[in-house]
């Protein structure tokens, strides 16, 4: 028999299974023995008050054990002679379209200008030791994208729970732990992602599937207004070798893939400006944190998750808010070329180092910029990558200034401990950085300062500059078809188009892409 329940618990029972056993057996009179399993289906923590709650919704398995998964399997069948349609890019949207595409019948060929998930780790190592980028293998290129080593948070303000609980279970089956089935703020974590990645290409290979690494489009094959391959350039070789893709495309680059955005706009294929947002990454000690959200001077104590935060506000006409916020995390260099420098965030699946971090960003809309060309926001994006480099003594090494020290347009003398490996250096970011972007922030931190007291501190450090928030176009397609809105064949898809924002959206838009790339074959 099963049984399932709404519950209200103290942290000591919600994330320990058999206090919440004892817990279940006392509140609804059940023998505790007869309680074989206990599964979370839903978990949420409600810490507005001083008393902290975790609202659970559990199914009781009384005298039997589990007879089912814990997650629903996709059931995916061999592909290896049937109509190809390329991807490009092995993002999230490029696995999760490419998945969707052999669940259809279709037989995906992926192109990743980036190494696979393993070899991407020598060359990320090596950021710290030679404060080098290779522009085509770090924290955003590669196979697995931007997410792959940069936290894995599969939280998403979609309320289309049918296509979020879809691919949060495509993950489970393919070894992430099923609590993300479960928590309001689903994680997998740095350290145990890039294995579920693996997997899922060992899926798409053993179905057929082709998975070419090293391999970067440089040009979309065209017949009048129809775009039936790509061209690409094969890395793995000195030479570079030319070679030549044949089918529908879905284009999921991310939104690092700049050479593929002047490729677009020099071939005139319509895309439009499009707001992104600016700042920088901000660090606390996470016991502070703890300290501030748990409303405790002991911090999490023994039983709750390192604690999260969200803040926003608006300042003279513009939002401010935190952006993937990393609990227990690091903050990392994500740079993707020479003269760069760019702070993203990212946590290990235990969230346990002794730092917590997110993005605090500016809103930054085109009319924002001088000038009407297309391309005017990714420029405004370089240059502040590049200025932030030059005040990092041209460098991965990051200007950073303590928190309270920027509010108050103070030089910091020395700078705390931190998380961000290749090093920090003391700079006024308030004096430097664009005013656009540092009164707003100056402004909203104040504001944060007294919804959360403590936020607002000298023990927290700015490291600059946060500009990788999300695409700085939109490549324009049709709103039923998705479809390009001029050059049939060619599915511009998710974050790098314009049309995501995170690993769960974007993994729902590649599905989507996938979907609308099978209904135009069947028409053909």
């Amino acid at each position: 028999m099963t049984e399932e329940y709404q519950l209200r618990v103290l942290p000591q029972a919600a994330y320990d299974e058999d206090n919440l056993k004892a817990y279940i057996a006392r509140e609804k009179g059940l023998d505790e023995r007869t309680i074989y399993r206990v599964r979370t289906l839903k978990r949420s923590i409600d810490a507005r008050h001083r008393d902290i709650f975790v609202n659970l919704k559990v199914r009781v398995y009384i005298n039997e054990f589990p007879q089912d998964d814990a997650f629903v399997k996709t059931e995916y069948r061999d592909v290896s002679s049937s109509p190809a349609v390329i991807v490009v890019g092995e993002g999230p949207a490029g696995l999760f379209s490419s998945l969707k595409l052999i669940e259809l019948g279709l037989r995906p060929i992926i192109l990743e200008r980036g190494k696979n998930v393993r070899d991407r780790k020598t060359d990320i190592a090596s950021i710290k030791k030679t404060q080098t980028v290779d522009p085509e293998s770090n924290y955003c290129f590669g196979e697995g994208g931007a997410g792959a080593y940069s936290d894995g948070k599969l939280y998403t303000r979609s309320k289309k729970r049918g296509p979020v609980d879809k691919i949060l279970n495509v993950f489970c089956q393919h070894g992430a732990p099923v609590s993300i089935l479960a928590d309001a703020h689903p994680h997998i974590g740095t350290d145990r992602l890039p294995r579920v990645i693996e997997n899922m290409r060992n899926t798409i290979l053993a179905c057929g599937g082709e998975v070419h690494f090293q391999t970067k489009m440089t040009s979309l094959l065209l017949e009048g207004s129809k775009v039936v391959g790509v061209e690409a350039v094969d890395n793995r070789e000195a030479t570079g070798t030319k070679r030549t893709f044949h089918g529908p495309v879905i284009l999921a680059t991310g939104h690092s893939a700049r050479d593929v955005y002047r490729y677009l706009a020099g071939a005139g294929i319509e895309m439009e400006a499009k707001g992104i947002a600016v700042g920088v990454r901000l660090e606390h000690p996470a016991r502070l944190i703890d300290q501030i959200q748990y409303h405790n001077k002991n911090g999490k104590g023994k039983y709750l998750p390192t604690a999260e935060y969200s803040f926003v506000t608006q300042v003279q006409g513009r939002g401010v808010y935190s952006f993937c916020m990393c609990p227990g995390g690091f903050v990392i260099p994500s740079a993707t070329g020479p003269e760069q420098t760019v702070t993203n965030g990212m946590s290990p699946a235990n969230r346990g180092t002794q730092w917590s971090n997110s993005g605090m960003v500016v809103q930054l809309e085109p009319e924002d910029v001088e000038g009407d060309y297309l391309l005017r926001i990714m420029h405004y994006q370089e240059q502040l990558e590049h200025d932030t480099w030059q005040q990092g003594n041209r460098s991965q090494t990051a200007p950073a200034q303590r928190m309270a020290d920027f509010v108050n347009n103070r030089l910091s003398y020395d700078l705390p401990k931190s998380s961000y490996a290749p090093g920090l250096i003391s700079s006024p970011i308030h004096f430097w950085m664009p005013s656009f972007i540092t009164e707003r922030l100056q402004e909203a931190f104040k504001t944060f300062g007294k919804q959360a007291h403590g936020f607002l501190t000298n023990e927290a450090v700015m490291i600059a500059s946060e500009t990788r928030t999300s695409s700085p176009v939109r490549i324009l397609r049709n709103r039923d078809t998705l479809m390009h809105i001029r050059l049939e064949g060619l599915f511009p898809c998710a974050e790098g188009a314009g049309y995501a924002g995170g690993i769960v959206s974007a993994g729902i838009d590649g599905e989507r892409c996938a979907e609308m790339a099978a209904a135009y074959l069947r028409q053909l």
